[in-house]
């Protein structure tokens, strides 16, 4: 088994992680939604100081496959889980359960809520995380499905 490290974000990860977040969205989420709602949800030109401030004004961790990048998700101090996406060659490893679970502890909250997609709800329902919402919510004009979810710790 590879060795798998998580690690703070630091600013100079940005560039990296828009992209493995435009190429994960494009192809694991790409069975659940259009290609549409893809390019709407993840588009090709994103805002990196815009990521970088939000990542900044969480906690925020990286996930590292033997020194490559395989993998990212943050939290803010109300316990809400903004962003977990693990690289499309990296699926299934145990990089979301990984970084989950340290974004899990990263505040005392009593409860975790997230906005999983259609794509993310099973791994997030494996973990105890229950739906309180079904929802459509608009990204560039275009609606796209998701689900509140939360975790009573």
């Amino acid at each position: 088994m590879e060795k798998l490290c998580l690690r703070p974000y630091r600013p100079s990860d940005c560039p990296a992680l828009a992209r493995l977040f435009y190429e994960t969205v494009h192809t694991v989420n790409r069975r659940d939604y259009t290609p549409r709602q893809l390019d709407a949800w993840a588009p090709e030109e994103m805002d990196l100081a815009g990521w970088d401030r939000s990542f900044r004004g969480h906690f925020a961790l990286v996930a590292e496959l033997e020194g490559r990048l395989a993998g990212f998700g943050d939290i803010c101090r109300t316990g809400y889980l903004d962003r977990l996406y693990v690289g499309k060659d990296c699926q299934g490893q145990g990089v979301a359960s990984a970084l989950c679970q340290a974004l899990e502890g990263a505040f005392p909250v009593p409860r975790i809520t997230t906005c999983a997609s259609i794509t993310a709800r099973g791994f997030f329902e494996k973990r105890g995380y229950r739906v309180i919402l079904e929802q459509q919510v608009e990204r560039r004009g275009v609606l796209l499905t998701n689900y509140q979810m939360e975790l009573i710790l």
